[in-house]
């Protein structure tokens, strides 16, 4: 079972619409209702690939359990943490050339009773997950902190932890050492406080994050592949898509692939690459289900490919 923590959960509304006009009434063609939050997605595709998942979310008011309900009819178990204030709504705006616009709300303020609470649900659902998984950002109310708490806890408690956050409370969490963490590259350039332009670049910062107490580093590099980085070596994976239709989730994707190959080596980092491979070639949120894999399509290499330039280099 893989367990998912998902500190800041939303429902999320899509309307497609001809064109966006500001000060004008848009009808919207199509519109459509998700459970949102990177974690969320963590276990949208666990489920998808047929294994068990539970999502412990804050949850509260009306749109917490539409979120809750949604989950429910996706066979994915939720573990609430009741909270006081509304879980967040957030909208997005999909134009018929391809153009998305988000809104996203801040969500409700956590009490110091609420995240004692949400600590506590993570204790006990842990007792049967192979992995724990904590994404996203923090709601008001948890300090940076947050996360460094939640691996010490889960470490004590024997458990292992993947963390996908970034800023501050990345940064809070590695002296913890978290087992994996999961930026991008603009995450990742984030961190170590300069440009990313080569491969060769996002690995010496995937290195520095290990020095800092990481354990291992999943990097996405969007059209550029992967990056594993670990005690054991570096290793280089991308694949073959055909045709972009979304790139929504396909980061929590990948994370799912690497957490149900066990989360650990050459062989867990194919299983992200296919992951995010497939999810990119979904619409919307869809999370790829074993069908839409094709690991012919991936290439997963120790030969690290540091002078390539990125595709997408984040200055």
């Amino acid at each position: 079972m893989i367990l998912t923590v998902t500190p800041n959960p939303s429902l999320d509304r899509t309307y497609e619409v001809p064109s966006l006009d500001r000060g004008e009434v848009i009808r919207a063609t199509g519109e459509r209702m998700d459970p949102g939050g990177k974690g969320v997605n963590v276990s949208r595709a666990v489920a998808a690939a047929g294994q068990r998942t539970v999502a412990v979310l804050p949850l509260g008011g009306a749109p917490g359990k539409l979120v809750a309900d949604l989950l429910d009819a996706q066979g994915i178990e939720v573990a609430p943490v009741p909270v006081a204030g509304a879980t967040r709504s957030n909208i997005a705006l999909a134009e018929a050339d391809g153009v998305l616009t988000k809104i996203n709300a801040p969500g409700p303020e956590l009490t110091g009773a609420e995240r004692e609470l949400l600590l506590e649900t993570v204790r006990l659902q842990s007792r049967d997950a192979s992995w724990i998984a904590c994404c996203g950002s923090l709601p008001r109310g948890l300090a940076h902190s947050f996360y460094a708490d939640l691996v010490a806890r889960t470490h004590a408690a024997g458990a292992r932890i993947a963390l996908d956050t970034s800023g501050p409370a990345l940064l809070a969490a590695l002296r913890e050492r978290p087992d994996v963490v999961k930026p991008n590259a603009e995450e990742l350039a984030e961190a170590v406080g300069r440009p990313l332009a080569t491969v060769g670049d996002a690995v010496k910062a995937a290195e520095e994050l290990r020095e800092k107490g990481a354990r291992a580093v999943l990097a996405s590099l969007g059209a550029d592949g992967q990056l594993l980085v670990s005690e054991e070596g570096a290793w280089f994976g991308s694949a073959r898509v055909d045709a972009v239709r979304s790139n929504v989730g396909a980061g929590d994707s990948s994370l799912a692939g690497f957490l149900i190959a066990g989360g650990h080596g050459p062989e867990a980092l194919a299983s992200a690459v296919a992951h995010g491979a497939a999810a990119v070639q979904l619409p919307g949120s869809v999370m790829p289900a074993p069908g839409d894999l094709d690991p012919a399509a991936v290439t997963v290499t120790a030969d690290v490919p540091a002078d390539r330039a990125l595709k997408e280099p984040v200055s």
